[in-house]
């Protein structure tokens, strides 16, 4: 799944070519894709739109147009959105390949939407599994959307240790877990919080609300860190993911601990472990990540006796 610094590459890549371009025409391929609007409906609503710029909260794209609306997708699983040139070599972004002279696609059916540009060029939505969404908001109606889904931006200012405790004070979730509730940090997902927990000797199964003052300090740089680090990485292409030119990431052969099951720790060299948390795959360190005990409940002394 594309977690934020995969959407964040995408973002940094098609921000500069789409920005102030005249939006011709979007195409709805797939009605799934924007329901339960119907696609002639979102069609109509953006055509003829100029794009002002394109832009990221946690896992969401959110392409802004002129007219106060902003058009928000997000690419859930598999999807991907690829810039594609009217002539040169193009890549199949359901592929990853070159495709032939006239060959658009490799699998057609994975292309959801098309946006033509004013210039000759298209931004295709694809998703072989069919998760992916688009939704039309008017801008005033975007904090509203955002503020019982997101929690912090990890890469703002807002991020700080006393936010991050205030966001897991009093959770008995496992850490792994709370990273991945978007209401608590917004963006990280199965990958990148593999990787924050090892870089902060965090143990996966810790209960959240257990972390004291240097955990927290710990967790919020490793966050960060891991973050920043996929994002140098040009993202993790594991599965489906290309980044807005098509192209695979690098991020994967860069992890520290995800998916490294069996092979010796960077760190400390004992052998990696997997175990399942909240229903995904999770990787650690047995031997230099730290299992937090619950902190206990203060009791609260009984009354003295009245005189």
């Amino acid at each position: 799944m594309p977690e934020l610094p995969e959407v964040e590459m995408v973002c940094r890549q098609l921000e500069p070519e789409l920005e102030g371009r005249p939006l011709e025409r979007l195409e709805v391929i797939d009605a799934r894709w924007c329901r339960p609007v119907p696609p002639a409906e979102l069609e109509a609503a953006v055509a003829g739109r100029t794009i002002e710029g394109l832009g990221r909260r946690g896992k969401y794209l959110l392409l802004r147009l002129d007219g106060a609306q902003t058009l928000i997708m997000h690419l859930r699983m598999t999807g991907n959105l690829v810039l594609v040139e009217p002539d040169g070599e193009a890549i199949d972004p359901s592929e990853g390949r070159r495709l032939y002279e006239g060959e658009r696609s490799t699998e057609e059916r994975h292309l959801r939407a098309r946006f033509l540009l004013d210039d000759g060029r298209e931004v295709w939505f694809t998703d072989p599994r069919r998760f992916g969404e688009a939704l039309l908001l008017a801008d005033d109606e975007l904090d509203e959307y955002f503020s019982s889904r997101l929690g912090i931006e990890p890469l703002s200012d807002k991020f700080t240790t006393e936010a991050l405790g205030k966001a897991a004070a009093g959770r008995t979730a496992p850490l792994k877990s709370f990273l991945l509730d978007q209401s608590g940090v917004a963006g990280v997902g199965n990958i990148y919080a593999d990787e924050a927990l090892f870089r902060a000797r965090l143990h996966p199964l810790s209960p959240a609300g257990s972390m004291k003052r240097e955990h927290l300090e710990a967790l919020r740089d490793a966050v960060v860190a891991a973050l920043e680090a996929g994002i140098d990485g040009g993202g993790a292409s594991i599965d489906d993911y290309r980044d807005g030119r098509g192209e695979k990431g690098r991020m994967q052969d860069e992890f520290l601990v995800h998916t490294r099951e069996g092979e010796p720790c960077p760190r400390c060299g004992a052998t990696v472990e997997r175990i399942v948390v909240s229903g995904r795959s999770t990787y650690f360190c047995p031997g230099c990540q730290v299992r937090l005990r619950r902190r206990p409940r203060r009791r609260r002394r009984p009354a003295a006796p009245s005189t």
